[in-house]
């Protein structure tokens, strides 16, 4: 998150900017043995004005439009979902792609903010855990976006997170994975979020998925960072049967 110390309301009085409370709370709720607790927290702190709005942007993230503008979809009954979708920006661009959008969140604050800023949308917006997902939505969507959502969590449950993120893609469907990477060398923090390395891309892997592409770019507006973009695709109940695909 960037946001700047300014940007918090002059007249709440609150001692913090949102940054500054993102770190008090996400290390009270490590400590207390509940890891995913301060999101609904700093989204509860935001509605109500005590500091800004966290992760508020309101145009899709610019690598997924890129990935999006320079692919053609056939969305016929297709299902996509939005994992971690925050207030809405990036379901709402998918949705106009024409898919069928679901999107979730842990915080039922940021679904309850994001309904209300996007009150004429179709995307259904739901309050759900990746830790501890629908069992319905196994393998059941033909897109599935992730934007540096799972980088919020510590070991082990990021690696359970990643795993999860890939069972959601129905077989023929697509995951589109974007991250933080982690420079070489760099000091890993005790507070989130923890940038991926590579190895943690290629897990997304690991429910029967197969790497289509993987690259490393930097975004125009943060030149000293980095950031994963991964394509995976799920086989064809077809491909996965067929003797040609078989070692």
């Amino acid at each position: 998150m960037t946001t700047d110390p300014d940007d918090r309301p002059p007249e709440c009085g609150w001692p913090l900017s949102t940054d500054e409370l993102e770190e008090h709370l996400a290390s009270a709720s490590l400590d207390a043995g509940e890891p995913t607790g301060w999101f609904e927290a700093l989204y509860s702190a935001g509605e109500a004005g005590q500091v800004a709005l966290p992760w508020s942007r309101r145009e899709a993230h610019p690598l997924l439009s890129e990935w999006a503008g320079a692919r053609h979809f056939d969305v016929a009954d297709q299902r996509a979902v939005v994992v971690g979708c925050g207030l809405g920006a990036d379901a709402e661009h998918i949705s106009s792609l024409g898919f069928q959008t679901h999107a979730f969140d842990i915080s039922p604050t940021a679904i309850r903010v994001a309904r209300q800023r996007h009150s004429s949308s179709s995307v259904d917006y739901q309050t759900a855990d990746l830790l501890d997902p629908p069992t319905g939505w196994a393998r059941s969507f033909d897109l599935v976006v992730e934007i540096i959502t799972v980088q919020a969590l510590p070991d082990p449950l990021r690696r359970q997170a990643i795993v999860n993120v890939g069972r959601l893609v129905a077989p023929g469907g697509t995951l589109l994975a974007i991250a933080a990477a982690r420079k070489p060398g760099d000091t890993k923090s005790k507070l989130p979020p923890w940038p991926l390395e590579r190895h943690e891309i290629d897990a997304f892997a690991t429910d029967g998925l197969d790497i289509v592409e993987i690259e490393l770019l930097t975004l125009p507006e943060e030149p000293g960072g980095q950031r994963w973009r991964a394509e995976f695709r799920r086989p064809t109940n077809a491909e996965a049967t067929s003797p040609l695909s078989r070692p």
